[in-house]
Parts: structure tokens; C-alpha cells; sequence
């Protein structure tokens, strides 16, 4: 392997275990306390994503070993799959309902969200879909277009804006990076936006949430509770923040407080400091993400590894941007810290496909 492109490999990877080592410590800062308080055992949450890391570093590796020419070969199969794992979540008894939406299935005990994995297997299809276009027969096109627009109609009914609006997004940066006609791609992009304005509209509590964006002090006891209580953990984290395990918008205050909004855990417990150095581990994870893109020798790898890196980096700064009050609250997890089975391994399972593809692009040089 060319000496450099495997230098640029390794930074990737050891940026990426920088963001994993400390999602690994916040999970646990962040959640001990109430882990003791509902489960008994302060390291319930820390042991599970320990757990979750585990597997998800198998995932990764199984995924890196599998030759790039079969996720091309299968996307359409394996996004059906993930379809078909979605549609389960609203069938009852094996769907599992939380606050209002479905979005998890149940097996024995262990939940899983299918709606993280149809981000990739989403991908897969966009990306084979878009390149190879000009050469595809109608009733595969049609194939095709059904698949990818299915998911996106399933998290409406869910429902779930923020995968919906992950995987729309992810979807048109496919097709921007392919040859597919420009004025097909701007008609399809207007409809797009156009689509997911209506549907953001047509429900009243995603209307609330836009109101409560423009005015949390509205109503600081209901709707503006949560990013007021965010805005308070950055306030108290100051530049230098409390120490890590000192957040006090942890106890109980702050919902969500491992999960979506882990990000103000950090802020008040690591400060602006740590949270300028979260930023820019991101900003080098996608900088280093894309330049192995462009790298790579063969276009329709580069396409892949330069989608899957816009997923994780896009959803990285809209949760980023919802827990900083410059975005409406959506419930959307901090890939990589956050504390999450599925969203991990799902991650784990990008990242296996992008060394898949890239070990491909280097062999067929």
C-alpha cells in the first residue's frame, strides 16, 4: 500500500478513536448517577457501551473484510432488508413504542433501532443507483427509486424527522457527487426541501418545537425546559468547564443527558476549551474522511467513503447546533458519543465499509 495513503488511513483511524475514547468517558460522567438511581448499578450504562464498542470494533472488522464489489452488488438487497426491519417497528407486539414514536424493535430484551442502519444501507443504494444510472434498465431504475424512497416515507409515519431528514439529505449528496442530469437533481432537490417543509408543518409538535427554538423562555417549565437547562450546563461550564463528573445539569435536570444531549455534559464539564476540541476532532474526522475520498482511484469508492463521511459529519453538527440552541430540538444522537447500541455499531458498520472500499480502490489501482 502506497506509504502515504496509509499514513492518511491511520491519522482517520486514530482521530476516530480519539472521539471514541472520550464518548466512552462521558457516557459513563454523564450518566452514573442516574444509572445508580433507576438501575441500581452506576455503571449500567458505561458497561453496555463498553459493550456495544466491542461489538461494534467486530462489525467494523467483518465489514472491512467483505470486498467493496459486494455491498455494490447487494445494496438494493441489503437496503430492502433494512426496510423490511423498519416496517417491523410498527407492527405491534414486536414494534416498541417510546414517547409516542416507533422506532425500536424488541427481541428477548435487546432493543435495536433499524432506522440507524438504513442511514448506510441507504447510502450503498443511492451511491450504486446514481453512478450507474445511464446503464440501468427502467424496471431496475423503478427498483431502485421505490427503495430508497420507502425508508423515507416510514419515518414520517414513525415518526422520525431526524433520520428522515439524514437520510433525504445523504441521499442528494450521492446524486450531487454522481453524473446523474443536473436538472433532474435540482427539480428532485426542490421537491425535496419543498416535501420536507410540508411535513415539517403538517405535525403541531414539530411547529411547537420551531416556536420553542424562536422562544424558549416562553414556556422554560415544558417545551423550553430542556435547552434552557443545555444553555445552563454551557453556562456553568464556562472556558475551562467544572471537571469531568461534576456537571450538576446531570442530576436529573438535564433530559437526555448521555444520549442526545451529552454534548452539554461536555460543555459544562470540559468548558469551552474541551467543547472548541470536540469541534475540531470532527472537523479533522471529516477533513481526513474526505481527503481519503479523493485519494482514492476508483470513483465510485470515492463517491461511497465521501457520503458516509457526510452522514456521520452532518449529523455530528446538527446535534451539535440542536443542543447549542441553533437548531430546533430534534431527537438526533452525537455519533460515536452518545450512549447507543444501535447508533453505535451502526457507525462501526460505516466504518467498515469505507475500509472495504478504500483497501478495493488501492488493490485495483
Amino acid at each position: 500500500m502506497n506509504i502515504n495513503f496509509e499514513k492518511n488511513i491511520n491519522a482517520f483511524l486514530y482521530v476516530l478513536a480519539g472521539i471514541v475514547l472520550i464518548g466512552i468517558v462521558m457516557v459513563y460522567s454523564s450518566s452514573y448517577i442516574y444509572a445508580k438511581e433507576f438501575t441500581g448499578r452506576s455503571s449500567y450504562f458505561f458497561v453496555h457501551q463498553v459493550t456495544y464498542l466491542g461489538l461494534g470494533c467486530l462489525i467494523a472488522f467483518i465489514t472491512s473484510r467483505v470486498r467493496f464489489t459486494f455491498w455494490m452488488k447487494y445494496s438494493l438487497i441489503l437496503n430492502n432488508i433494512a426496510i423490511a426491519l423498519l416496517l417491523l417497528t410498527l407492527v405491534p407486539k414486536i414494534g416498541l413504542s417510546i414517547k409516542g414514536a416507533h422506532r425500536w424493535l424488541q427481541f428477548a430484551g435487546f432493543r435495536f433501532q433499524p432506522g440507524e442502519i438504513v442511514k448506510y444501507t441507504q447510502i450503498l443504494c443511492s451511491v450504486y443507483f446514481f453512478n450507474n444510472f445511464d446503464v440501468m434498465e427502467k424496471k431496475e431504475r423503478i427498483s431502485y427509486v421505490i427503495s430508497m424512497l420507502l425508508p423515507l416515507l416510514i419515518f414520517v409515519i414513525q415518526p422520525d424527522f431526524g433520520t428522515f431528514t439524514i437520510c433525504l439529505s445523504v441521499t442528494f449528496f450521492a446524486c450531487f457527487l454522481s453524473h446523474f442530469p443536473r436538472k433532474i437533481f435540482y427539480t428532485l432537490m426542490g421537491a425535496g426541501f419543498a416535501g420536507g417543509l410540508i411535513i415539517l408543518f403538517l405535525a403541531p409538535y414539530r411547529v411547537q418545537r420551531v416556536l420553542t427554538y424562536l422562544d424558549p423562555w416562553k414556556d422554560p417549565k415544558r417545551s423550553g425546559f430542556q435547552i434552557i437547562q443545555s444553555y445552563l450546563a454551557f453556562a456553568n461550564g464556562s472556558i475551562f468547564g467544572q471537571g469531568i463528573g461534576n456537571s450538576t445539569e446531570k442530576l436529573f435536570y438535564l433530559p437526555e443527558a448521555h444520549n442526545d444531549f451529552i454534548f452539554s455534559v461536555i460543555g459544562e464539564e470540559l468548558g469551552f476549551v474541551g467543547i472548541c476540541f470536540m469541534v475540531f476532532l470532527f472537523l479533522l474526522f471529516i477533513f481526513l474522511g474526505f481527503k481519503l475520498a479523493i485519494y482514492a482511484k476508483n470513483e465510485l469508492v470515492s463517491v461511497l467513503v465521501a457520503t458516509i463521511i457526510f452522514a456521520i459529519g452532518f449529523q455530528a453538527f446538527l446535534n451539535m447546533g440542536v443542543v447549542l440552541g441553533l437548531l430546533p430540538t430534534k431527537g438526533l444522537n452525537l455519533p460515536f458519543i452518545s450512549y447507543g447500541g444501535s447508533s453505535l455499531m451502526s457507525n462501526f458498520f460505516a466504518i467498515g465499509m469505507i475500509l472495504s472500499a478504500l483497501s478495493y480502490s488501492f488493490k485495483s489501482k
